[in-house]
């Protein structure tokens, strides 16, 4: 469950970074000759969106429309009232409510007067956008792109960072706790970090490390932390002793 508050620090992650992005994205839709790329983004599936514009929705799926020679669109089913929010954490300036994501996004393209996009992954998209999007007047291209970057490497490392610092402080915490005693320390700790996901494995001496399941932790365990900081994920094992 994602925590109820993501920021962007600017001075961790400056404009210029996504700047930077747009552009090879940009670049692509000029080599392959497309008016627009289309990006989907959900909670399970945010990361192309995140990396491009640093969007990470809440339990809502969003189209992110980006024109070759105009600022990115943002198409969601949220509610007006958090707009000033999502403009003050992503690179967005124009955002249109889309209870319906197709009908929206055609609407979008018939005032721009486009008959064709590129899609990023196509062949993943869900099918209830793939298959109302085949079926319409616009034609959809398949476009790949290169999403790893200093500033993405830098991110996920201090994501790892974050989890090994913590279980290197909370480990011996845990000797003489049941496993979800323990996971509930962690995830505080995690989460006053700055954590915006998490997933923790327990492993014993008689198991492969799986979910906490009231299992009393003895003087020798380890665990598996699967971190995300800033829409960026990372996974790290520790194990006690240390």
């Amino acid at each position: 469950m994602k925590r109820g508050l993501i920021t962007w620090d600017k001075a961790e992650l400056p404009p210029s970074v996504f700047e930077a992005r747009l552009a090879r994205a940009r670049a692509a839709l000029t080599e392959h000759d497309l008016p627009a790329l289309l990006v989907y983004s959900d909670v399970w599936r945010s990361t192309e969106g995140r990396h491009l514009t640093n969007y990470m929705p809440y339990w809502n799926r969003s189209l992110i429309v980006i024109p070759r020679e105009q600022p990115p669109v943002l198409l969601c089913g949220l509610s007006p009232r958090v707009y000033p929010w999502i403009k003050s954490v992503t690179i967005f300036e124009e955002i249109r409510p889309a209870s319906k994501l197709v009908p929206t996004l055609l609407q979008l393209c018939a005032e721009r007067g486009w008959t064709q996009l590129g899609v990023l992954d196509l062949p993943r998209l869900p099918h209830e956008v793939f298959l109302p999007l085949g079926a319409s007047n616009v034609e959809a291209y398949d476009v790949k792109l290169d999403l790893t970057d200093d500033a993405e490497l830098a991110m996920q490392r201090r994501a790892a960072e974050m989890a090994r610092e913590i279980l290197t402080v909370e480990l011996p915490k845990g000797v003489g706790l049941t496993d979800y005693q323990f996971s509930g320390l962690l995830e505080l700790a995690c989460r006053r970090a700055g954590a915006e996901d998490l997933v923790l494995l327990f492993g014993t001496n008689d198991s492969a490390p799986r979910p906490a399941r009231g299992v009393m932790l003895g003087d020798k365990y380890s665990v598996a932390v699967a971190l995300e900081y800033r829409g960026h994920w990372a996974r790290v094992t520790q194990s006690l002793p240390l």
